[in-house]
């Protein structure tokens, strides 16, 4: 029989908990569950210390995604270990962006199905693994100032209201920042970004979305053995409105202001930034690189 173990956060609430038994009815069909609740980094090391050739299935976020596999990486288990999600999180980006379930029982039956891909990862100059993408400009700053906000609308179940509140905010007061983006040693310039040019955004994508379902790099994909790459100088009202209205729609990349390329090894640098990666805000920084794992994360996919 299959063993599995289920990752959990410890602090998870009621409606959490039936998402997590709903999953577990549909996995113990068919696997051994062993379900360890865990609540800091330090937990997580140990349980995965102790995985003894068993399967990893994470029930939560994006945040709780990011945990699961940062941990898999600094046990160098990635490589040897087949890895399931059940998407329970406000935003729930990278599972939105392959067409994972987010019912719980749906997602399960993806993992009880047996079919896994060999994912492409994310991971940064200090060795942290990032799943889904990175930004850094104004989603960064609608990220930081979101914090305040989701924890209110959540208490009424209307999280991702706390996103489009951030966004607003962001928006209406919108900091540009002098950056150099270079994409596999090339810096980005001349017709398409002059250098230190001053940006709105910069995105770095192995998976597409943001903000509970935005499609902030359309072109990103998990598998293809690229990183996308989308840098925003939209400026003045009309381009800003413009941008945010295509944004909705995916469409934004194909704007003369922005600049969309695909490589393997990003770096930027300027004045100080914060960067948003699987929706934990990091910074700040004024030198940051990421580079592509390819294939590095075996993963129930539908």
């Amino acid at each position: 029989m299959n063993r599995i173990l289920l990752v959990t956060n410890a602090a998870a609430g009621t409606n959490e908990q039936e998402a997590v038994d709903a999953a577990l009815d549909v996995l113990r069909k068919g696997a051994e569950v062993e379900v360890a609740a865990t609540s800091s980094p330090e937990e997580l090391d140990e349980v995965v210390a102790g995985l003894d050739g068993r399967t990893v299935v994470a029930c939560g976020g994006d945040g709780t995604l990011h945990a699961v596999v940062n941990a898999l990486s600094r046990a160098g288990a990635l490589g040897s270990t087949d890895f399931g999600l059940i998407p329970l999180g406000t935003g729930n980006d990278f599972a939105r962006g392959i067409g994972l379930p987010l019912e719980p029982d749906a997602a399960a039956a993806v993992i009880s199905g047996g079919r896994t891909v060999a994912t492409d990862l994310i991971v940064d100059d200090e060795g942290t693994v990032v799943v889904n993408n990175v930004h850094l400009g104004v989603g960064a700053q609608a990220s930081r100032r979101a914090e305040k906000w989701k924890p209110r609308f959540g208490k009424i179940g209307i999280g991702k209201v706390g996103y489009l509140v951030g966004a607003l905010d962001a928006s209406l007061q919108p900091k540009y920042l002098k950056v150099e983006v270079t994409v596999d040693g090339t810096v980005l310039q001349g017709r398409e970004l002059t250098r230190g040019h001053r940006v709105a955004q910069v995105a770095i994508g192995n998976g597409s979305d943001v903000g509970g379902g935005t499609q902030l790099i359309p072109g990103a994909d998990p598998e293809d053995g690229k990183l996308s790459v989308i840098v925003s100088r939209t400026r003045g009202t009309w381009s800003k409105l413009s941008y945010a209205a295509r944004l909705r729609l995916g469409t934004h990349n194909l704007m003369k202001e922005v600049t969309e390329v695909t490589g393997t090894e990003v770096r930027v640098r300027g004045e100080r930034f914060y960067c948003v990666a699987d929706g934990e805000i990091a910074g700040p920084y004024t030198d940051k690189s990421w580079s592509l794992k390819r294939g590095a994360l075996s993963m129930f996919r539908p």
